[in-house]
């Protein structure tokens, strides 16, 4: 495979193994990827599985011709990816080998060598010139090995990515990115969140056109969809809106009551409701579920004063990979001291930012009517959100949604005839109750200004304490004049027309300005209720509780340079240009202060 006129793929593909790290089910096999970088020097980017030695010796000669290769660069240790430097060696006993010190300390225990005389040590931002092509090297912590670097090549715009952005299955067979790569990334790497959301930050300095991961295909097209994917699994946000529910069930009786449940969960308007037999399913696909929806119901029994096996290997999982984010329900059985709901709670005692439905539902050995009743109100808790969210079973005046008002933070939508747009504002008030007025003041540098002066109308999305940074980079750090910022979101619309958010509100009403009073620099637009609906009960985002909990700490420690006031970017050097524009919130240099 030619991926630039001077990168070709030599890497192999694996059908013969069928758990991959002794765990992982992979029916379509796994590629192992390694790659030659052809210019006046030659490197070789990983080997692959000792499995595979001659094939990818023979990939090696075959793509180089008569060459010999001068450097191996070894980005990650799990042998899967090195275990063949010591055969690379023997066939080119002249090349040297560039990778980390850590990495260097590894093959020491791996292969009895550290090969001391052959070591290229880098860190972090050391480059390695080929000729044409200039190799920049990024550390990777943690993702999801200490010794792991990135490798940037500025020519061709490729990013060596490590384990990041790989997926299960060979290259030779076709099958949705997304599934096998999220059960992959969280399977594998989901306990290091924060150590990809780092790298996220540093690849986004950089143009890259192409990313080379060590497993899964060569991305070429479409790279936001991608970078929006880990974005959100390495910040722990539900991917999708929807229910899942885990269960174990020894004669059948807690499964009938999971079946209800997702029977009712359904009729309510749930989007998707997924259900898994946690003794017969792909753990890991039970794990990747409930990673990817919004909100999660256990099922078990009560099982020798304890849980059933199999719900306490399932909450393991989730636990030690930083669940978090995330609404959660329990249903326990037991004949004569059910304990289940209790135990699978203090399992989650030290996980962030769970919500625990009100309502658990209490079965003594079969659904009898207390419980039907039970269960009937979990599904209504589970569900408010999505009642409110459809029209035929929205309440559309209520106006509740007034008590969510506060000095709190909320999206403004709008639509300016050819796309709707989003703007973070934290000036909205309640003028008057008879009738029911509300302010909403708005810069008028910004694009929703002009375009709610020209409409008459807009929504008001209040925002609640789950809200992650990236809906206030989203809608605050852009314009949407220049950004579609809903081009990847299937919408919802009041009876307006215009878009209100499917998560992360507890409220929204749609306004029609009836007065418009010019402030210089901003403009206010007092304006009627057209449309009120309460979301759900959550806590509504002030502008302390951001600033405190959400908006991310910038990392100055030990740094010279500058930090944006807005998203805390940091710039390291010793001037700030006066043109500078900051690559996360697009904000100027007059929004950077200096790193005292």
């Amino acid at each position: 495979m030619t991926i630039t006129n001077d990168i070709k793929y030599i890497g192999v593909n694996d059908h013969q193994v069928d758990l991959f790290e002794g765990q992982y089910d992979v029916p379509n096999g796994m590629a192992y990827n390694s790659y030659a970088i052809l210019d006046e020097k030659i490197a070789i980017m990983d080997t692959v599985d000792a499995a595979f030695t001659h094939e990818w010796l023979d990939n090696i000669q075959n793509a180089l011709g008569s060459r010999q290769p001068d450097y191996l660069v070894v980005q990650h240790m799990e042998p899967d990816h090195s275990a063949n430097i010591v055969s690379f060696i023997k066939a080119y006993p002249n090349a040297k080998i560039v990778s980390s010190a850590k990495a260097f300390a590894m093959m020491k225990n791996f292969f009895g060598t550290d090969f001391a005389e052959k070591q290229v040590v880098v860190g972090e931002g050391d480059t390695l010139s080929l000729g044409t092509h200039t190799l920049t090297f990024v550390t990777a912590p943690m993702v999801h090995w200490p010794e792991v670097i990135v490798t940037y090549d500025s020519k061709d715009k490729v990013l060596f990515s490590a384990d990041g952005f790989g997926k299960f299955g060979a290259l030779d067979v076709e099958e949705d990115w997304a599934c096998e790569a999220r059960r992959y990334y969280i399977g594998i790497v989901g306990k290091y969140g924060a150590q990809v959301q780092a790298l996220l930050k540093k690849a986004a300095g950089l143009d890259i056109q192409i990313i080379c991961p060590l497993h899964g295909p060569v991305l070429m097209e479409n790279l936001g969809y991608y970078l929006n994917l880990y974005n959100i699994w390495s910040s722990y946000q539900p991917e999708e809106e929807g229910i899942m529910i885990a269960y174990t069930s020894v004669y059948g009786n807690t499964k009938k009551a999971v079946l209800q449940l997702a029977e009712k969960l359904k009729a309510n308007g749930c989007p998707k409701v997924v259900v898994n037999d946690l003794a017969r399913c792909d753990m890991a696909e039970a794990v990747e579920d409930a990673f990817r929806y919004s909100k999660l119901v256990l099922a078990t029994t009560t099982y020798n004063a304890e849980i059933f096996p199999f719900m306490r290997e399932f909450i393991n999982h989730l636990t030690e990979r930083n669940f978090q984010n995330r609404t959660v329900a329990f249903i326990e059985n037991g004949s004569w001291a059910p304990m289940a709901a209790k135990i699978m709670k203090g399992m989650f005692e030290k996980s962030k930012n769970l919500i625990f439905a009100e309502n658990t539902v209490k079965i003594l050995s079969a659904l009898n009517e207390e419980s039907a009743a039970q269960l009937g109100a979990l599904a209504d808790e589970l569900c408010k959100e999505y009642i409110a969210q459809q029209d035929s079973t929205a309440n559309k005046n209520d106006l509740t949604a007034l008590f969510n008002i506060g000095y709190g933070l909320y999206v403004i939508t709008s639509n300016d005839g050819k796309k709707d747009n989003g703007l973070i504002v934290n000036t909205v008030t309640q003028v008057t109750n008879t009738p029911n007025r509300i302010a909403v003041t708005i810069n008028k540098e910004n694009y929703s200004h002009h375009v709610i002066k020209q409409t008459g109308i807009m929504n008001i999305n209040c925002l609640t304490t789950d809200a992650p940074f990236a809906v206030f980079e989203k809608f605050g750090f852009q314009s949407g004049r220049n950004v579609d910022k809903f081009a990847d979101c299937e919408p919802l619309r009041s009876d307006n027309g215009l878009i209100f958010l499917p998560r992360n509100i507890n409220s929204f009403m749609s306004l029609k300005v009836e007065q418009y009073v010019d402030l210089g620099t901003h403009g206010m637009f007092i304006c009627e209720i057209t449309e009120a609906r309460v979301i759900s009960d959550r806590e509504t985002m002030t502008y302390t509780y951001y600033q405190n909990n959400v908006k991310p700490k910038p990392e100055t420690e030990g740094k010279k340079g500058y930090v944006c006031k807005v998203c805390g970017y940091v710039y390291e050097g010793d001037t700030l240009p006066e043109d500078y524009i900051c690559p996360l919130c697009k904000h100027g240099a007059a929004d950077f202060e200096e790193i005292k």
